[in-house]
């Protein structure tokens, strides 16, 4: 899931990995983003969501 999320915008971000011996290559780290429904302007709406946002309750779900 290379999404970003639709409350806070997190998205993809970019770094090196670097080995013991100090070699670095280039690495991507995606966050953690799930797919939920949720109230969007009054109607049930499927959208992407970081767990953090789903954790401080910003989003209101729907059931």
């Amino acid at each position: 899931m290379a999404k970003t999320c639709e409350i806070c915008g997190k998205g993809k971000i970019f770094g090196n990995t670097v080995s013991f011996s100090h070699r670095r290559g280039n690495r991507t780290w995606s966050p953690n983003v799930r797919r939920i429904r949720a109230i969007v302007d009054g109607s049930p709406k499927r959208i992407y969501v970081c767990t953090r946002c789903l954790r401080s309750r910003k989003v209101k779900r729907a059931l």
